[in-house]
């Protein structure tokens, strides 16, 4: 069983709904491809985001390799700027959901939610590295 755009697009709506002060919310690919968003952002703006959650997603990687117990592992990102919260967590092998919420919003709540969805469809959301393209020139 594969989720679709479509479905989980309306997952990514419903947790908005769910989840007072979520604004946005998109699901990327590790290397910071937008795979699927909420309706509230243009694609371009969906696009900015999931290359911006890839970045901190990345950075956070790192210290997690430096500074943790070396495994790399890396549960959620926070971000706290004046005006909201971003939050970012993995969601399957490859991805991450990414969580734009007003400053008002309980992280708690947030990350309950956000680790709810990836629970129920982590596995469905998978994003393997793409392949490197080859010429086809001899």
């Amino acid at each position: 069983m594969r989720t679709s755009d479509q479905e989980l697009a309306w997952l990514l709506e419903n947790l908005l709904e769910r989840t007072p002060q979520a604004r946005y919310a998109v699901v990327l690919s590790r290397d910071g491809l937008r795979l699927s968003h909420t309706a509230a952002l243009s694609v371009d703006r969906a696009d900015q985001l999931a290359a911006i959650a890839s970045g901190i997603q990345s950075l956070s990687y790192g210290a997690s390799i430096e500074f943790g117990d070396g495994t790399g592992g890396l549960r959620q990102s926070m971000t706290e700027f004046h005006g909201g919260l971003l939050f970012i967590v993995e969601a399957g092998e490859g991805a991450h959901l990414a969580v734009v919420a007003g400053d008002e919003a309980d992280p708690g709540v947030i990350g309950h939610n956000m680790n709810e969805l990836v629970e129920q469809i982590g596995e469905h959301l998978t994003a393997p590295p793409r392949a490197p393209q080859t010429s086809s020139r001899s």
